[in-house]
Order: structure tokens, then sequence, then C-alpha cells
């Protein structure tokens, strides 16, 4: 017995998502034909309004429905220090946090030649404009601790120092919660460089 051509399409379909093989879009595509048929009309609602409504700021490249997004538009920002990240989903991360008060900026991506992606293909040129009209003092960049992520983030330290601005880094090392026996070495001596007074 096979799937039904319909069947068999959306699995193929759920098969172009990260992360999801064959048996797990079998999965998926069987919760979605045995669920009522208001679940399937809502889900693929969801799907066309996130297409349909969601775009990048023009200011930050984060995502939002209205541009310029909330956090661009919020008074209340510190407008002087610019969060520089990689992707969208790390803004959320950090705003979840309620540790960071300025602004960001998303690069999309980092700088990894092996991938085909340099500076030109990142909004690098952007943050820079930014840095030269808006009143940022420091950049903190928070990209990934990655071999991409670290040359993403000495290059941009490298072309944003000249501006006048402060360049710092976030710190790496033990999680809370975690404890320095299991902790590679690695994160044992980021924790270490990263440390600061009390």
């Amino acid at each position: 017995m096979s799937y039904t051509p319909a069947l068999q399409s959306l699995i193929q379909l759920l098969t172009r998502l990260p992360g999801i093989g064959e048996k797990s879009a079998a999965r998926l595509a069987f919760f979605i034909l045995r669920g009522d048929q208001s679940f399937a009309s809502e889900l693929a609602r969801a799907i066309g309004e996130v297409k349909s409504q969601t775009r990048f700021c023009s200011r930050c490249f984060g995502l939002t429905e209205a541009d310029p997004c909330p956090t661009c538009e919020d008074a209340r920002r510190d407008r002087t220090i610019v969060c520089v990240v990689e992707e969208p989903a790390d803004v959320i991360s950090i705003e979840r946090s309620h540790g960071f008060p300025g602004i960001f900026h998303v690069l999309h991506g980092s700088i990894s030649p092996l991938d085909g992606r340099g500076p030109e293909q990142l909004k690098i040129r952007e943050l820079v404009e930014r840095v030269g009209r808006e009143p940022i003092k420091e950049v903190l960049v928070a990209t990934n601790p990655t071999i991409e992520g670290e040359a993403t983030a000495v290059y941009l330290s490298r072309l944003l120092k000249p501006l006048g601005v402060r360049v710092s880094r976030i710190a790496h090392g033990i999680p809370v919660g975690g404890t320095i026996e299991y902790a590679d070495q690695v994160t044992v001596g980021r924790a270490i460089e990263g440390r600061r007074d009390m």
C-alpha cells in the first residue's frame, strides 16, 4: 500500500523543513490527517499569514508586522547601545532575558567563506551606516560562539572601532546551574576570560 498523492505531497513538503526526515514528516502528516478539519485550516491560515504579514524591520532587520518594529519605536530603549546578533530568533532570546535595554541589529547570518557567505551577504553595511547616523556609543557583538560567529565578531570589531564606538562582546562561559567539572576546556577558559569584578 502506498500513500495517496495528496498525503505523499504533504510528506515531501514537510521533509523540506529543517531536522524533519521522512519518518517524522509521515508522523506529522498523519497527525494532520487524523486531526479535525478546523486544525488543518488554522494551520494553513497561520502559515499563510506568517508569510504575508511578517517582514524585516527596515532599521534593525528583526521580524515585524509593522515597520519600523515595536522595539525600534520604543522610546524607552537606550539608543546609545546596539546589540548585534546573527538571526532574528537571537533577538527574541535576548529580549526574554530582560537584561538588555538597548536596540538591536540583525546580520542574518555570520561570515562563512565555506558556505559562500561573506560580509556582503550580511547586513554589515547597514550596521556601519547606523553607527554613522544614530547616537550609538557601544556595539555589543552577540554572535554565536562558533568559528563563524567568532570570525564575524573579529571582523565587526576591526570595522567599527575606527568609527569611535566601543565594541564589546558577550561573555561566554558556564551556564547557570552548570558545573565546572562537566564543562569543556574552551567553555571554562572563556568563563575565566570573561570574568568581571564583584
